[in-house]
């Protein structure tokens, strides 16, 4: 079998391409606009105080729980 660019990770972690690329883009989209929340928040202290903290807690539980699906044996924890 032919090594897919376009498919190799999905498949490693369990995805079609297509639920792969909306993850990371959800994902993506959401690092910026959390991104965006801490320049507003620089420039202005008292304006998206905890948006970027929030942001990034709940990007990590949710990106902890995906990688619980992840083939172990292939990725391991050392």
């Amino acid at each position: 079998m032919a090594k897919n660019p376009f498919t190799r990770h999905p498949r490693e972690v369990g995805e079609s391409y297509g639920e792969h690329f909306m993850a990371a883009a959800g994902f993506g989209l959401r690092m910026i606009g959390g991104g965006l929340a801490c320049l507003v928040h620089a420039v202005f202290p008292f304006l998206c105080v905890t948006t970027g903290s929030d942001t990034t807690r709940k990007l990590n539980r949710r990106l902890t729980g995906r990688a619980d699906k992840v083939n172990w044996e292939r990725h391991p924890i050392i």
